[in-house]
């Protein structure tokens, strides 16, 4: 009814904040927006520090990456360090190839089974150090390896200079020295010592950069022959070749396109052998400081030969032309 102004709801009621100084400011929605819900809660499996979620977690790692992330957790990085021998079964041929040993661990409490019985009786027998040490130490000293327990330490590996072993290749009857180009794999690098010392090298000569080095598994592929041949690291791998022409070496390339075979070559003074590695065989620097390109014949099925095999071949073929 008109002039009913004593209805509710009529009349606006004046707040607080009006009045002669006029409104105040709103709230620009944040009221509004803090009254809204969120969504519904997550379930516990979803939420990353719920012990549901971890759980869930857990159940589809599978066991190699499980490893993988608590190696990488302890130490930034997996597995050990190249002065490092871990695991029963690697321990004991390393100990059997008689790799030179710093020092040997083994964890308090591992289980004794037959490798590791022959592990501390040969250390016990052969005067080796042998620190017993809490299994979360050798984690720390291993980075995190899988090492069942039982790890070895090699000494830092001494390098000769190309100069002494050049040195020494010339004031032999029969001077032979092995140089290796981009071979990048330890094993490779092993086993051309081997070969080396078995024809009478007086030493292999590697680059220092993008080759492999004297690490645990290339002592164990010499099988203790880099014991015996000093192995020489070159800031330039050219500079020596050069220098060693300059000396009377004649420096011999190995190459799938050689100009002869490996056994046709004879020689008058001390040889320099080079060898490339598998896949991209020798630099183009290195091709043209060698006097000669020589090949090793192979079926044409086969593209090339692991790097290792090439040098030994190639050793063979020197020794016997000599």
């Amino acid at each position: 009814m008109a002039g009913n102004s004593s209805r509710q709801g009529a009349v606006r009621k004046t707040g607080k904040g009006i009045g002669a100084k006029g409104r105040t400011a709103g709230s620009g929605g944040r009221v509004r927006r803090g009254l809204e819900g969120k969504g519904p809660t997550p379930k516990a499996e979803d939420r990353p520090y719920h012990k549901a979620y971890k759980a869930k977690e857990a159940a589809t790692r599978t066991p190699q990456t499980s490893r993988r992330a608590s190696s990488a957790g302890r130490t930034g990085k997996p597995g050990a360090g190249p002065e490092w021998v871990v695991g029963r079964n690697p321990v004991l041929e390393a100990l059997q190839a008689g790799l030179p040993v710093r020092t040997a661990y083994v964890a308090e409490g591992a289980e004794r089974d037959d490798r590791l019985r022959e592990i501390l009786q040969f250390t016990a027998t052969n005067a080796l150090p042998m620190l017993q040490v809490t299994r979360g130490e050798l984690d720390r000293l291993t980075g995190g390896a899988v090492h069942q327990g039982v790890a070895l330490q090699l000494p830092s590996y001494e390098y000769a200079h190309p100069d002494d072993v050049l040195g020494d290749a010339l004031d032999a009857d029969a001077g032979l020295v092995v140089a290796l180009d981009q071979v990048t794999d330890p094993r490779n690098l092993g086993a051309v010592i081997r070969s080396a010392a078995a024809f009478g090298a007086q030493g292999v000569v590697i680059p220092e950069r993008r080759s492999a080095q004297m690490t645990a598994a290339a002592w164990k592929t010499s099988a203790g022959a880099a014991a015996r041949i000093p192995v020489a690291k070159a800031t330039n791998l050219n500079r020596v070749l050069t220098q060693a022409a300059d000396m009377g070496f004649t420096i011999v390339g190995l190459a799938g396109e050689g100009d002869v075979e490996v056994s046709e070559l004879t020689f008058d003074g001390p040889v320099l052998l080079v060898v490339g590695s598998e896949g991209e065989g020798l630099s183009r620097l290195v091709r043209q400081n060698c006097t000669v390109l020589a090949r090793i014949p192979i079926a044409s099925s086969v593209e090339s030969l692991n790097a290792g095999v090439a040098a030994g071949i190639a050793l063979y073929e020197i020794a016997r032309n000599r």
